[in-house]
């Protein structure tokens, strides 16, 4: 009997499996309560993350330390996390009303509270999205700091090498000079596997005036931790509140949102006007409104993108104030999410726009109650965009009150994403999104299409979004195999499958939305997880991102005043 052939398993349904072996192992934990990242389940995920070797985290996987992938984790980390021995993931719970002082990581809306000098709480109010992401990043903090670990401690008693023992006193020193700091450095490079070039600037990049040694600091509280976890058995503990897993998947968040919102509009009598949504930044569909009327003498030149690079600059605050100024005098409601959503919210009334104010025309003969509604929403995170829409669409009333629907004409969803072929600032033109890891896909016609954005010099793509579980667990295999298949995958972003799940299931299961509702979806790459130095953690866009995002603000504004 000639024996069968068994087929090679390949790099991208290893790293798909690995993917799966995060989540179901992330959910288990939750369910659990805790767990301790040195432990059983601690090493499960973070020989997942090891195989899976995610484009983000650089050279996780290697013997150095990946220094890119830890200001990108940083970035989405409370300040101080690297010295708490106990993180615990909690709800809404009070923590503001406390003398405790919110902790917002400068790349993700998260208010955090260091308790003491050992523990973090983490507050949760943006779903399963949320806890992913930071399980991931805390994940990668712990294979770092057990790196650190590893090259210090010697095997033969609890004795650390010359360099660990140089950097503590440095860290523990009250005065510090410059020649010392760059001794420290010199043994902190020894230490990391990296040259004293490469060490240097990541501290410039991380040192600020209140921190100049932040690096130094950082990397001393992760090795710390981690010996004394060895030696002394003082074992780091993650924890998720009671409250957190009672609340989660219950929309609290969202419906709260939800109710403020609509509150508002039929405070202002809006609710049965032609409601266009839009999920977006804060800034872009306002400038496009008003801007170019608004600074007509310091930009005359109608056509340039100066006018939008100017604003997008932290320098001319005056000049942004000055548009705002003019949005709020001309029907701009400003709503400031205190639900824990972290999701705020502008509502222009077309119907309020002065003479000359709006940069766009009316048809002709159209009443003020048939002029649109646009109510713009800034960027929801992975699951949060279906608690948050799917709240949004639902009817006004209780069980026993008459329902109120929303008059809902479109929803129009503009964001960043990852491009398989192209480079930063090109265009995604989803016609599908598909799900990672499940059978779920979501055909839509898009009222938008690539013909809308040629001729500006940029790569237009149109094709399948596939909307991830995370953009820190993608690798080059599966995202090759995406774009190589027959899916015909352009991108990956984090909430299409959310977005277009909720319009679905409104518009044609509950019947809360018209069934023909317009749908709108753009995207500007952000970065090429296919290219190597061309990630997330390569840093932002700059003036890049300016040119697609206000090109694409354009073409909705065009179709909604012309719908």
């Amino acid at each position: 009997m000639m024996a069968t052939e068994v087929k090679q398993t390949t790099r991208a349904q290893e790293s798909t499996n690995a993917i799966e072996r995060l989540y179901i192992t992330m959910r288990h934990l939750l369910n659990r309560g805790f767990y301790k990242p040195s432990g059983v389940s601690g090493n499960a995920l973070r020989t997942a993350l090891l195989l899976l070797r995610p484009e983000i985290y650089g050279s996780v996987a290697e013997q150095k330390a990946e220094l890119d992938g830890l200001i990108y984790v940083l970035e989405r980390l409370p300040d101080g996390i690297e010295e708490c021995r106990f993180i615990n993931l909690t709800s809404d719970e009070g923590f503001s009303k406390s003398h405790l002082k919110a902790i917002v990581p400068p790349k993700r809306r998260r208010n955090c509270y260091r308790i003491d000098d050992e523990q973090m709480n983490i507050e949760i109010t943006r779903g399963r999205s949320d806890i992913y992401d930071i399980l991931t990043h805390l994940t990668f903090l712990f294979i770092e700091s057990g790196k650190i670990c590893k090259r210090v401690l010697v095997e033969e008693g609890n004795a650390t090498i010359r360099d660990w023992d140089k950097l503590a006193k440095f860290v523990q020193s009250e005065e510090k000079n410059e020649s010392e700091r760059e001794v420290a450095l010199i043994h902190v490079a020894n230490i990391l596997g990296r040259t004293f070039e490469e060490v240097v600037e990541i501290e410039n990049k991380l040192s600020t005036t209140a921190q100049p040694d932040r690096f130094l600091n950082i990397i001393f509280w992760l090795g710390k931790l981690a010996i004394e976890e060895e030696t002394t058995g003082n074992k780091r503990t993650i924890t998720f509140s009671p409250l957190l897993r009672e609340r989660l998947g219950h929309h609290i968040h969202g419906e709260r949102w939800a109710a403020r919102i609509k509150q508002t509009l039929s405070k202002h009598e809006l609710l049965d006007r032609p409601i266009h949504i839009i999920s977006a930044n804060m800034h872009s569909v306002m400038n496009s409104l008003f801007a170019k009327k608004v600074l007509a003498k310091e930009f005359p030149d109608s056509k340039s993108l100066d006018i939008y690079e100017a604003l997008s600059s932290s320098k001319n605050k005056e000049l942004r104030r000055k548009v705002m100024k003019v949005g709020e005098n001309n029907g701009m409601i400003f709503i400031d999410d205190e639900s824990g959503a972290n999701i705020d919210v502008q509502i222009f009334d077309s119907a309020k726009f002065g003479k000359n104010t709006c940069c766009y025309d009316f048809p002709t003969n159209i009443s003020d109650h048939e002029k649109p509604v646009i109510f713009v929403m800034d960027y929801a995170f992975g699951e949060q965009a279906y608690e948050t829409i799917d709240e949004l669409l639902k009817p006004m009333g209780g069980e026993e009150e008459e329902k109120k629907f929303l008059n809902v004409d479109s929803i129009s969803v503009m964001g960043k994403a990852g491009i398989l072929e192209g480079g930063k600032g090109d265009l995604m033109i989803p016609s599908a999104h598909i799900f990672e890891g499940t059978a779920d896909n979501y055909p839509f016609k898009n009222e938008l299409c690539a013909a809308d954005f040629e001729g500006y010099g940029l790569k237009v793509l149109e094709g399948t979004m596939v909307t991830v579980l995370g953009t820190s667990l993608q690798n080059k295999d599966i995202l090759r195999f995406f774009h190589e298949s027959t899916w015909n995958v352009i991108g990956l972003e984090m909430e299409g499958v959310h977005y277009q799940k909720a319009v679905q299931s409104a518009s044609k299961i509950r019947k809360s939305i018209k069934k023909d509702v317009k749908v709108r979806y753009a995207y500007y790459a952000s970065d090429n997880p296919l290219e190597t130095g061309s990630t997330l953690a390569s840093g932002g866009l700059g003036t890049t991102g300016v040119k697609p995002t206000y090109l694409i603000t354009d073409r909705i504004l065009k179709q909604i005043f012309n719908s």
